[in-house]
């Protein structure tokens, strides 16, 4: 796909892109669990080699009795690794997975793919995901708060066009 699209496709509305949120939630949810068990699977031989201190109970973490900036690396952990899907599908093909199963395709204005700078600008103002509840308040421009706070928008891609 090259940078900067010379094809003009039409915005997307509130109802496809909430469709693409639950698509790529499914996909958040698996990633934050295969996260957590990457995370739990350190932990636990860190713990071994004795370079933390964590209680378990057999296999199992007691989070309640560890040290709470195990709980905090645990979900910045996971968190990270789900901005990191994000930024990395909007900035390297302008579409998640779940975006490309409903042709959606964000960029920015002139058609050219985001930069990873605006990604994460724009994963920070999207609420997650709440930020397009602003599309059913703006039918003319179907803009987003994110789209307005990023200069970029989310479009509908033709079948010749997603299939790329």
């Amino acid at each position: 796909m090259e940078n900067a699209i010379t094809e003009s496709f039409p915005r997307a509305g509130f109802r496809r892109r909430f469709a693409s949120w639950v698509y790529d939630l499914l996909i958040i949810i698996a990633i934050f669990m295969l996260s957590g068990y990457v995370c739990v699977a350190l932990f636990v031989l860190l713990d071994h080699l004795g370079l933390i201190n964590i209680v378990r109970n057999d296999f199992d973490i007691d989070w309640n009795a560890s040290h709470v900036m195990y709980r905090i690396a645990f979900n910045s952990w996971g968190v990270a690794w789900v901005c990191g899907f994000f930024i990395y599908f909007w900035s390297r093909k302008g579409q998640t997975l779940g975006m490309r199963a409903w042709r959606l395709r964000v960029q920015n204005l002139d058609g050219s793919l985001i930069s990873s700078k605006t990604a994460i600008k724009r994963l920070l103002t999207t609420l997650f995901g709440l930020g397009n509840i602003t599309v059913l308040f703006d039918r003319k421009n179907k803009l987003s708060l994110q789209d307005r706070l990023t200069t970029t928008e989310v479009v509908v891609l033709s079948l010749e066009a997603n299939s790329d």
